[in-house]
């Protein structure tokens, strides 16, 4: 092999390699690119979207989204300037639609330790719900002590948080468990269960469609706090402008107005239902 062969092939050798070397460096810039820098290159912002009131609730009629977590995403696209573009998933799907770069966000997502091992969420909470307790007409109590008696039975969504936290404060209680929120409440409806246990603004929803119980949150009251969910990235700046949101929201009251204008709009009053700002419930004692 000649001086000249063996230099045009070291060429063209050298001309693959820097070629091969730009596509990944494009591929990986690609990959990099920041869900920030896409929101306002794009002016778009994607929210992940799934049935269930009041987080999100999605007009028969008309196609139209709402709730807590709807009008949440249409606050932070106004800020930003940007479009709001809903996009339909569902909770078990919510965490891996986040990793695939489906959605920028999801609202009212629980930053729980195993989501928290595959996609990030702010410091600020979102907002704050209690586990409550749908009592019959008639039945009262203001503690779980008075709810830890023998002949009450106490319905429960099965394999829930509520479910291992009923379990843990009524140990003398009946407990019956259900494979669905709806199932548990149709248990309640029909006279099988005296109460049922959901976090409380599930029950405010819950109540209104059976239209007969009261409402409670038994003290020791039980807080949860939800949260939003992004996407992983070495980017924080999403992550940090969505927590500064958060928080300037509830602390200006925007958060609960989110909650208030849904319940309205589904034909419930928002001074008969508990609030979603600890403060206003939040035992003391």
């Amino acid at each position: 092999m000649n001086r000249r062969t063996i230099e045009r092939r070291t060429a063209l050798g050298s001309g693959v390699a820097a070629a091969l070397g730009l596509a990944a460096a494009s591929a990986q810039a690609a990959e990099e690119s920041s869900t920030w820098d896409r929101i306002r290159g794009k002016g778009e912002l994607r929210i992940g979207v799934t049935s269930g009131e009041p987080w999100f609730y999605k007009d028969p009629a008309t196609g139209a989204w709402s709730g807590i977590g709807y009008a949440a995403g249409d606050a932070m696209a106004k800020e930003l300037g940007a479009k709001l573009i809903p996009v339909e998933t569902s909770w078990g799907n919510a965490v891996a639609g986040l990793q695939a770069n489906q959605f920028d966000v999801m609202f009212v997502l629980d930053a729980t330790p195993q989501r928290a091992l595959a996609v990030d969420f702010p410091v600020q909470p979102f907002f704050y719900y209690a586990q409550g307790v749908l009592l019959r007409d008639g039945l009262a109590a203001k503690t779980w002590k008075d709810l830890d008696r023998p002949e009450l039975r106490i319905g429960v969504t099965l394999g829930t948080a509520p479910d291992r936290d009923v379990t843990a404060r009524l140990p003398h209680a009946q407990i019956e468990r259900f494979p669905t929120n709806d199932q548990s409440i149709l248990a309640f409806q029909s006279g099988h269960v005296d109460a049922v246990s959901l976090y409380h603004p599930a029950l405010v929803m819950q109540r209104q469609r059976v239209n007969m119980g009261t409402i409670v949150l038994p003290e020791p009251i039980r807080a949860s706090t939800t949260s939003a969910g992004v996407r992983r990235e070495a980017d924080k700046t999403w992550r940090d402008w969505l927590g500064t949101a958060l928080g300037f929201y509830y602390v200006t009251g925007q958060t609960q107005q989110f909650y208030d204008a849904f319940l309205r709009s589904r034909g419930i009053d928002p001074s008969q239902a508990p609030g979603v700002m600890e403060e206003t419930w939040r035992s003391h004692g």
